[in-house]
């Protein structure tokens, strides 16, 4: 009676773990480990202007978020996607909005200005 209620118990518990688990694997967070962060706001049907040299930026944390679910577009006004939002200490710090053919006009060399920018700043 005794191993079938603790087989039963267990089999709980790792319902609830596997549970929290899948939860966790599709919820999807703008902030990184790093004080400056930059996320990227595209959708899946925009994913060929998918802005390529987002993980090419250097002193920052990166993400790349999909709008398409949840209440990312409302949250952080997305308007045009893709949207990059450079973040300092979870506050948005810089925005680059995608042009009317949802393509991102604002260059690595641009992003990365700013982000030495906003370094510079903090000493």
């Amino acid at each position: 009676m005794k191993y079938t209620t603790l087989k039963l118990f267990a089999g709980y518990i790792l319902i609830l773990f596997l549970m929290v688990m899948c939860s966790s694997a599709n919820a999807q967070t703008y902030t990184c480990d790093e004080d400056i962060c930059v996320v990227e706001f595209n959708a899946s049907w925009n994913s060929a202007n998918n802005v390529d040299w987002l993980h090419d930026l250097t002193d920052v944390g990166t993400k790349r978020i999909s709008i398409d679910k949840g209440d990312w577009q409302k949250d952080f006004g997305i308007v045009a996607p893709p949207t990059i939002i450079i973040f300092v200490n979870g506050k948005e710090s810089k925005r680059y909005q995608g042009n009317i053919m949802m393509q991102m006009e604002a260059k690595e060399s641009e992003v990365q200005d700013k982000i030495d920018e906003i370094i510079m700043e903090e000493f």
